[in-house]
């Protein structure tokens, strides 16, 4: 994943039917925006395919330049403030408030990392099999800590298992992409990120069933 055009356009068609098939299990709107991550991760993939023709010229400036700002807006802006946001929706009422906080430090990692975009510059390029993408941001280990923290923790304090254990998991994952590669985290970790929309799936598809059955979501789904 991520690491060639024809990988990333496999990962997007893969990942967009897990999120065909995650919709399709909502039973409740306050489900709608977790179930729309593995869409999100799907169409972020297939951006990238984009990217990777770009620099190989396989398509034209525009085009390539409208796929790095749409792959990087997604990465830097959408992720960091949907994810604790949906989490947090699906949190009993005693637990959101502390919830919010992670949707705060999501929305202010957000904002920062959008600021370097507009300031620029903003390119990529291909570095052995992963693309490297180059925006100058500010104090960048402590922004892409925070950016785990706001992406991590709202799943790790989860009061639902499967996104607690998906936390944890995804938690590790970023600490060895960054130390394999700080260069790649943006593409590489994202690629990380559409694979969990698996995990997703099972949780959205466990709360239908429950649901079905009469019952009520709580914890240990």
């Amino acid at each position: 994943m991520c690491f060639s055009p024809q990988a990333d356009l496999v990962a997007g068609l893969v990942t967009g039917a897990v999120g065909i098939d995650t919709l399709r299990h909502v039973r409740r709107s306050i489900d709608i925006p977790l179930a729309a991550l593995p869409m999100v991760f799907a169409v972020h993939e297939l951006i990238e395919t984009f990217v990777w023709w770009g620099l190989d010229d396989r398509v034209g400036n525009t085009v390539y330049r409208a796929a790095l700002w749409s792959y990087l807006l997604i990465a830097f802006v959408v992720v960091p403030i949907l994810v604790p946001a949906a989490v947090t929706l699906l949190e009993p009422l005693g637990n959101r408030l502390r919830m919010y906080l992670f949707v705060g430090g999501g929305v202010a990692v957000a904002a920062v990392l959008l600021f370097s975009l507009l300031r620029g510059p903003v390119e990529a390029s291909i570095d052995g099999h992963h693309i490297e993408y180059h925006v100058s941001i500010w104090n960048g280990g402590v922004i892409v800590g925070l950016y785990v923290l706001a992406t991590c923790g709202p799943l790790l304090s989860s009061q639902h298992r499967r996104l607690r254990t998906l936390g944890l998991v995804n938690l590790v994952a970023a600490a060895l992409l960054a130390w394999l590669s700080e260069s790649s985290f943006v593409s590489l970790w994202c690629v990380w990120a559409a694979a969990t929309s698996v995990v997703i799936a099972l949780h959205l598809r466990n709360t239908a069933m429950i649901h079905e059955r009469g019952g009520v979501a709580t914890l240990p789904s």
